[in-house]
């Protein structure tokens, strides 16, 4: 029996392991793809609010190359991210019941579209904020804006994917509630310290004023108790297949 269950433990490390490989191809294709499309883009980026106009400027030899670099990795995990879910989740298909591995199966469209939506959010409204109200406070000290053009990508950067990967809030909900890690009453008794914990994150990420602050906590804090109603939904759904499976049982 022991001998059967280390089997079963090696054969499913080894599965893990194949997935993680395949992963990791998938991330230099991706990587591979995003130095191909670097250049088109930031030359894109460059000439779009609030970057049209800048005078660029590299203050190192490696800043060219680490923009090739950032916008490769970028890419690489974003064509990466749809591919990484579907291996989790057929990672842990056989431990779900059937009708959980076909609801489960719609956390992964549904996580890359709110991944877009989130850079999207990230970029058009807090990044531009962000850069407006620091280029107001340069231009109020009447210093002449000089910019790197690793340093303009980098604080994008340092703005997009945090914000992005926070608006995976539900996903992660959903899927630690099909797990039974979470349910609707834990986030409700959870939801001081989680809108604490959102309002210092926004704090962090926008200028530091307190315009820019509410206006990112809002969506951060209606995309929590958009998270706790999916979390209830999910939960009633296992009740009520609970209570049809006891019913079963205990007619047998």
């Amino acid at each position: 029996m022991d001998k059967d269950e280390t089997m079963s433990l090696v054969e499913h490390l080894g599965e893990l392991r194949k997935r993680l490989i395949w992963i990791i191809i998938v991330l230099i294709v991706g990587m591979v793809i995003g130095l191909i499309c670097a250049q088109p883009l930031i030359t894109y980026l460059k000439g779009v609010p609030p970057a049209n106009g800048i005078n660029w400027n590299a203050f190192s030899p490696w800043d060219p190359i680490k923009m090739y670099m950032n916008f490769a990795l970028v890419t690489g995990l974003l064509v990466t991210l749809p591919f990484a879910l579907y291996q989790i989740w057929s990672f842990l298909k056989p431990g779900l019941r059937e009708e959980e591995q076909k609801a489960s199966l719609v956390f992964v469209p549904f996580a890359f579209l709110l991944f877009l939506v989130g850079l999207a959010f990230a970029y058009f409204i807090v990044f531009r904020m962000a850069f407006l109200f620091a280029s107001g406070i340069t231009a109020r000290l009447e210093l002449q804006e000089t910019y790197g053009i690793a340093q303009y990508f980098s604080f994008m950067f340092n703005i997009l994917i945090p914000i992005s990967l926070l608006f995976e809030l539900p996903i992660v909900i959903m899927f630690l509630t099909r797990l039974r890690i979470l349910n609707p009453k834990r986030l409700s008794k959870l939801r001081r310290y989680a809108y604490l914990l959102l309002v210092i994150a926004a704090c962090v990420i926008t200028p530091p004023d307190m315009v820019s602050a509410v206006i990112v906590s809002v969506p951060m804090i209606l995309l929590y108790e958009f998270s706790v109603l999916l979390s209830g939904i999910v939960y009633r759904k296992q009740l009520v297949q609970d209570k049809a499976w006891e019913e079963e049982f205990g007619a047998k």
